[in-house]
């Protein structure tokens, strides 16, 4: 997406926050419902109508919430799915097209070899990808919002890692962050991670599992676990 590119990942946050507290004040009007932003996975945070863009109050009350950005923020107030003025949480993040073209899009990039044009591919979809990077076949990078993963150069992602950058948890309520991998990073085979910073020259070990345990890996750290103790057999004569 063109408005997100060669953005800083706080602007690009900043956008996407705004975004979606626009349609929750459209979608809670029409479905009388009040919905809650909060910048903390456990408050009530505040009712989105008091962050109206379009009114000058409004505006003024969105930039002072919004000073600084967070790396993640949490919705409530959407309602269980038996409801009937219940909000789905896809629907409040996105509209209909976009949704469907993401899940079309996700499907091909499974398939797609680690190259210069998947990279391009994942540009298309909003994914901040830089120059030299390598991601591999079967890697899964969120539809929920692919602007909030950011990749760095020259960085490696191995076949069936997985970036997670938003949570639903049941009741009407989810959570969504930034995923940033800095340069020259190797991302092991299978590893899984939820919003997080990485920085430079970070190696992860194949099936490692970042998120919710670590959320800022610091430059040049091997993660993984020690390998398992592994006892012998013992010989019969």
């Amino acid at each position: 997406m063109k408005k997100y590119r060669d953005k800083s990942p706080e602007e690009v946050m900043k956008l996407v926050t705004i975004e979606i507290i626009e349609r929750a004040i459209k979608l809670g009007r029409k479905n009388n419902r009040e919905i809650f932003i909060s910048k903390t996975s456990g408050g009530k945070g505040v009712n989105v109508g008091e962050l109206n863009p379009n009114t000058n109050e409004g505006k003024e009350a969105l930039e002072k919430f919004l000073t600084p950005i967070r790396r993640h923020y949490t919705f409530s107030g959407l309602g269980s799915p038996e409801e009937n003025n219940s909000i789905n949480w896809r629907v409040l993040n996105l509209p209909y097209w976009r949704r469907t073209l993401l899940l079309f899009q996700v499907g091909i990039s499974f398939f797609l070899k680690g190259n210069p044009f998947k990279n391009k591919f994942y540009r298309w979809m909003g994914v901040n990808v830089k120059k030299g990077a390598e991601i591999m076949q079967l890697v899964w990078l969120d539809h929920f919002r692919p602007e909030l993963i950011f990749i760095g150069e020259n960085s490696l992602l191995g076949a069936f890692t997985r970036l997670t950058v938003h949570a639903y948890e049941g009741s009407g309520k989810f959570r969504y962050g930034l995923i940033e991998i800095g340069n020259n990073c190797t991302i092991g085979a299978g590893t899984g991670m939820g919003p997080i910073q990485i920085e430079d020259n970070v190696r992860t070990l194949p099936g490692a599992t970042l998120s919710p345990y670590l959320s800022k890996i610091k430059s040049g750290s091997v993660v993984g676990w020690n390998p398992p103790n592994v006892k012998e057999p013992k010989e019969t004569e």
